[in-house]
């Protein structure tokens, strides 16, 4: 083990009010809201520095800057097997990825775990979409009696959900479904002429589903000193207009403008520090990711918002003799339930009609259709439970697409494909997983990385459950485009790997019994209460939405909670 640095200064310069580990998501908005609610505050980052706007090298470049053209390469592919598999890595986002050979882990099943070690995290390539969970998703496993019960119900985080979202700026259509509660939205972005015709056509044929543009964190207008977007579809770059929400952008600045943030990049949390005869969290331990400088941190809380698979492996390490299979782990419940939601299965299709129309401009997100099945007893399924969301995209077929299908030589197919081809729908659902047990995360004994840490394991399947959901994912989407006059229908499921989405959680449950759960209805630990964890490592369940505005408004919500507490002498 490496030597702790000793400081001259003293322990004083080490210690602040707060520790905040990871300046994702949650982490960026845990910096916000203690910074303004008066704590100085430490954010730890593992990755590198990267300042808005300045660090952003491939914004605008065009695409006969880069070698490949943006079409990608064999060695990039070899390199970075796991993190190329993303949809949001290419030849000009692939410097917010990390390398997957500097970062091992083992995948005791199959198992993509996409990371960006870099300030700001993964809020620079996230695909922005921002949804509501409902009581029908928090009272769900109370009501089938699966894993444990949500401590909390939508009427708790309502009030949050509208507090982020007058922060971050979603641009979205309200539509008055109980079990998507509406938000608050900018101005929406428009269906295409496609989109619209099917839109009418799912209103006309179903009673229980509709078509409405995605909730999307791209600004429609400028907001709070941001934006707008400017539609140009480069949103995985880096935007230097602050045209979608990102840490970098957003909430580490306000953080900032407080005087109460101190940043830290490259510094990998190995544990957190614990005070066993007041069974508090005195802190962290810090390896410096360039010179493996060891240094300890000091706070009166503790946040931590490393993701996921990160923070659970920094919670099995931070072992103790109160604590010796990892920090507040008296349920076991630590790495258990690890979630992700499953797709891409739907349905592709084409349309004869609207030949005379075309594109205006671009646009970052396309539509959804949202949850239609288990919702009540007419929605009902007998083979599975829960269900899925859909979201898709209208366009007209593009040369390449063409020239792959149709072949062809000369000049004659030269002007064939200089012409628009037939408009296109593509529909993918996204679809809920249960939360298993034995799906988990776990630290090697005996394998390490080069920072001499356990490398981590995951095990992770999808079940029955899952696998019947496909089926219906399937035949309903191609039922869709059939019945709104759509040819050539074409049903397809893609065997992606688990944790394709990037939606992994659930490793550090929220629950009522600190003997089956790991947090509380405030993510604070039950078992170390100066902890708190409000990444997607806190879901009870994982509903079919877009997560991250749900880990935003609970973020929030356990700031204001742990600054109470602080208040009253309770931590």
């Amino acid at each position: 083990m490496n030597p702790v640095f000793i400081n001259t200064k003293g322990k004083k310069e080490h210690t602040f009010d707060a520790i905040v580990v990871g300046s994702g998501i949650s982490g960026g908005w845990s910096a916000k809201e203690l910074c303004e609610r008066g704590l100085k505050t430490l954010v730890l980052e593992r990755g590198r520095h990267v300042e808005h706007i300045t660090d952003y090298p491939t914004a605008m470049k065009s695409p006969w800057e880069f070698p490949n053209r943006l079409t990608g390469n064999l060695k990039d592919q070899a390199e970075n097997p796991v993190q190329s598999s993303c949809s949001a890595y290419s030849e000009d986002t692939k410097q917010f990825f990390v390398n997957d050979r500097e970062h091992p882990y083992i995948q005791e099943k199959p198992f993509s775990w996409i990371r960006g070690y870099q300030v700001g995290g993964r809020s620079l390539t996230w695909g922005r979409q921002c949804y509501r969970l409902s009581d029908l998703d928090f009272e769900a496993n109370a009501k089938e009696g699966i894993a444990v019960d949500w401590p909390i119900r939508y009427k708790d985080l309502a009030p949050w959900y509208g507090y982020v979202e007058k922060f971050v700026g979603i641009s979205g259509q309200a539509e008055g479904l109980s079990h998507l509660p509406d938000g608050q939205f900018l101005p929406p972005m428009e269906l295409n002429c496609i989109e619209t015709h099917f839109a009418k056509k799912v209103r006309q044929n179903y009673k229980d589903r509709l078509v409405t543009i995605a909730r999307t964190a791209n600004l429609t207008r400028g907001w709070n000193g941001r934006g707008p977007c400017q539609y140009r579809n480069l949103c995985s770059r880096g935007c230097p207009y602050g045209g979608y929400f990102s840490s970098n952008s957003a909430t580490l600045p306000a953080a900032a403008a407080t005087g109460n943030l101190t940043l830290r990049p490259d510094s990998i949390v190995t544990e957190v520090l614990l005070d066993e005869k007041t069974n508090r969290a005195t802190g962290v331990r810090v390896i410096d990711a360039h010179t493996k400088q060891v240094t300890d941190y000091f706070a009166r809380i503790i946040f931590l918002n490393a993701s996921t698979i990160a923070t659970t492996a920094i919670l099995l390490n931070s072992t103790s003799r109160r604590f010796p299979n990892g920090l507040g782990n008296t349920s076991g419940q630590i790495g258990h339930n690890l979630m992700d939601h499953f797709m891409m299965g739907g349905a592709m299709g084409e349309h004869a009609d609207f030949g005379d129309q075309y594109y205006a401009g671009r646009r970052p997100i396309g539509f959804y259709v949202p949850r239609f099945r288990n919702i009540n007893a007419q929605t009902q399924r007998p083979d599975y439970r829960r269900g899925f969301a859909y979201q898709g995209d209208g366009e007209r077929a593009e040369w390449s697409d063409r020239y792959k299908l149709e072949g062809g030589f000369g000049a004659d197919f030269k002007a064939k494909l200089a012409q628009p081809g037939p408009w296109t729908i593509f529909i993918g659902a996204w679809g809920e997983t249960l939360p298993y047990d034995d799906n988990r995360v776990s630290l090697d004994d005996k394998q390490t990385d080069q920072w001499g840490l356990p490398l981590v394991r995951v095990n992770f399947e999808y079940r029955e459950n899952e696998i019947n959901m496909r089926k219906d994912i399937k035949e309903s989407a191609g039922e869709m485009l059939t019945q709104a006059g759509f040819r050539n229908v074409q049903q397809f499921y893609y065997d992606l790997t688990p944790g394709s989405a990037v939606h992994e959680m659930g490793t550090a449950r929220m629950g009522h019994d600190p003997k089956t759960s790991v947090l509380n209805g405030f993510n604070q630990m039950h078992d170390v209460k100066n902890v708190y964890i409000t990444d997607g490592s806190c879901m009870t369940s994982s509903a079919c939405q877009n997560p991250s505005l749900t880990y935003m408004a609970l973020t929030a919500r356990a700031c204001a909670h742990a600054v109470d507490e602080l208040k009253k002498l309770n931590l």
